[in-house]
Order: structure tokens, then sequence, then C-alpha cells
């Protein structure tokens, strides 16, 4: 099913950088697995669009459809551009070709991938929402995308302590999200003794010394750490002051897999035959004996691998839901005393292309966002 379309209608003047900011924001790229390729790999991205095909294949069928369509931009789960290339003919034997009609008619690319399968409504989580899996977890986290930062440290007499803190602020510290002037401070005391050369602000040289003072802690991006540092000096009433920096990890974010609870336990052929029409295959493969009572789910659509087995955990409860499994990742899962739904690889990918494809709408109001009706399971039954 299609999402409603602009068809008929007037439609507005979006760009080709306008849905690949959408897209982004639906599949962050940053989420992707390091080996993938995702975001806009051809076209122009100031180029007019006013009509988008949302696809998992780009086979030829789909660039005939995109053609005589005259779409814009074709949005493809997979990336035709996966290796790397050393050219693009309109005669070549490989994906290279498509781009080169696709280039050649007008059309941009933009692929999606490990970064949809990571993102919160990606393709794991519409495939939970077929089991009835209403709370899930990833298989694995990954690191937040965005600034590298760290945390600055430092101790200030109480009497001069707002002057150091608004110095480092306007410097760029102490940026958390939209909030600003964002610090820690906690009361305690210090001791020195200054040596023959120093000229000490509080005491004398020579003399160990106890001052009241306050540590102050802020947040700082790694790119204004060394002009935040020279505020601090030249802010600070010491003339050594003393500070401490510490490099902060990315916080963790949800990355491809999902697993949770069933709704209630069910057999592992009533499940198989539940997702066999949610996602309209034409067969489904299990792993383990059909009258299995399973309760807990693992979700890795396209070809899970090993990956289940190495992060969650399976029990004899577990059933893992993917879309293509090797014949010795299923003997693998069958002594570990679990089972498997295999869907089929692109069966178990093509469902989440309605809400990209909705949510693509909502943002680019005015555009039609059609699924392909080329793009088709590459297995044919007999």
């Amino acid at each position: 099913m299609s999402p409603p379309s602009a068809a008929g209608r007037k439609t507005a003047p979006h760009t080709i950088r306008a849905a690949c900011e959408a897209l982004a924001r639906i599949a962050p790229p940053q989420l992707a697995q390091s080996w993938d390729n995702v975001g806009l790999l051809a076209g122009d991205p100031d180029a007019p669009l006013r009509r988008v095909l949302c696809c998992v294949d780009l086979t030829p069928a789909v660039v005939d459809e995109a053609i005589k369509g005259k779409y814009n931009l074709v949005v493809a789960y997979h990336p035709p551009i996966f290796k790397p290339i050393t050219c693009i003919r309109a005669d070549g034997h490989g994906t290279e070709a498509l781009v080169f009609r696709c280039v050649a008619a007008g059309i941009a690319i933009y692929s999606t991938h490990t970064a949809l399968d990571a993102a919160e409504g990606g393709t794991n989580d519409v495939l939970a929402e077929l089991c009835g899996v209403k709370e899930t977890e990833p298989l694995e986290y990954v690191d937040e995308p965005g600034r590298e930062q760290c945390k600055l440290v430092t101790f200030v007499p109480s009497g001069q302590l707002d002057r150091v803190a608004n110095a480092l602020f306007e410097a760029g510290a102490g940026i958390i999200g939209d909030y600003t002037h964002c610090s820690y401070r906690l009361a305690g005391g210090g001791t020195f003794l200054g040596g023959e050369s120093t000229t000490p602000a509080v005491g004398k040289r020579g003399r160990l010394e106890h001052v009241e003072e306050i540590r102050i802690e802020t947040v700082v991006d790694t790119c204004n750490l060394a002009a935040v540092v020279r505020a601090l000096r030249q802010a600070h009433p010491y003339e050594e002051p003393a500070f401490d920096i510490y490099p902060l990890l990315p916080a963790p974010v949800r990355g491809i897999g999902r697993m949770g609870m069933l709704p209630k336990p069910i057999t592992l052929a009533q499940l198989a035959r539940k997702l066999k029409k949610g996602v309209e295959a034409g067969h489904v493969l299990i792993v383990g004996p059909g009258n299995r009572s399973v309760s807990r789910a693992i979700i890795v659509v396209g070809a899970a691998g090993s990956l289940p087995l190495t992060k969650a955990s399976p029990d004899e409860q577990t059933v893992i839901i993917t879309g293509e499994i090797r014949h010795h990742d299923a003997l693998t899962i069958e002594r570990h005393g679990c089972c498997a739904i295999a869907l089929g690889h692109w069966t178990s990918e093509r469902p989440v292309l309605d809400s990209v494809a909705a949510r693509l709408a909502e943002a680019l109001p005015g555009a039609a966002i059609e699924l392909s009706r080329a793009d088709a399971e590459p297995f044919r039954m007999i």
C-alpha cells in the first residue's frame, strides 16, 4: 500500500537536499554500520524535487518505473553503490549502469540501509510491532553521534568564582543541548606551598597555605578546549591555577536489532503464520519444532548471521526472526536450543517502506511520495 500522495494537485517547490535532511532525521547516517554506504549516493542536492519513489532494491525494473514516472529521487534501502567502483557506464554489467541511467535522467539516489535498521521506528521496530512486541532493547548500542566533549574541573576562591565561571562560559564552556552556563560547584579546601620564585595571590611563599575553594566543573567541546583553558588562566586569580581535563565518552544509543517479550507465549508455527500474513510473504522457513512455545523474540531484518547468538543469549523460549539464515547458522541455532523464523531477506525489509514514505510525506508537504510497484522479491516459487 502507498501513503496518500500529491498526485493530481500542485506540489511544493522542494529540493533533493530537503529530502536528504528529512531522511537523515528518519535514519541518521551516523547510526549506520562502519562498512555501509548510506546517504545521497548520486544526484544534485539543489535540484528540484516533486516526486519520490521508495524501494528496497534499485533494479532495472525500478529504474524504468522511476524514469517513466518522472521521479526526482529514488530512496533505495539497499545501496546500489556499495563497493568502490572505477567507472559508471551505460553498458556496465553491475549496478553502476543503473546509477548511470538515473543520473542521466536527473534522478537522485539515496540509501538508508543499516542506518534505518538502527533508527527508532526503523526496519526492526516495524517488524517488532508486527510481532506484537511493545517494549524492545537493541542487540547492541552504538556511540551517540555528535561533537566530542571533555569535562574541565578547576578550583577557585569563592570570591572570584563568578568571574572565572563567566570567563569559561564566554569562551564556549557549559553548553548542554539548548542550555548554557551549565556547571556543578562544590565547596572544599585546598593547600599549596609556594617556592622562592612564586608570587602567590593568597598567603605567602614558603608557607603552607590552607584556602577555602569552590570546585567548579563544566563540559567543553573539544574544539573549544584551548580557548576555554586560555580564558581560565587569564581570569583565575592564582599564578598557577590547578585544573583537570577529563575526556567524555559519548552516550550510547540504540543500535541494530531488537529483542523483547511477545505479548503471550505462542507456538513457533503460529507466530510464523502470523508473520507470513503480516509481511505478505509467499512462504517462510522455520528452524526448530513448530509446536515449541516461544515467549521472547530477537529481531534482525535481512540477514542476522551470528549476531543474535553472540549478543542476546537466546534460550529455548527465544525465537530469532530474520530474513535469511545460512545453513550453518541454522545448525548453530539448533545447537543453542532456540528456534528461528526466516521471512525472506527482501520480505523482512519491505514493510518499513510504508512508514518511511509516510514520514517523508509529512516532512515534504505537497510532494508525491510513493512506493515502487516494480520492486519485488527476487526469488520465485515454482
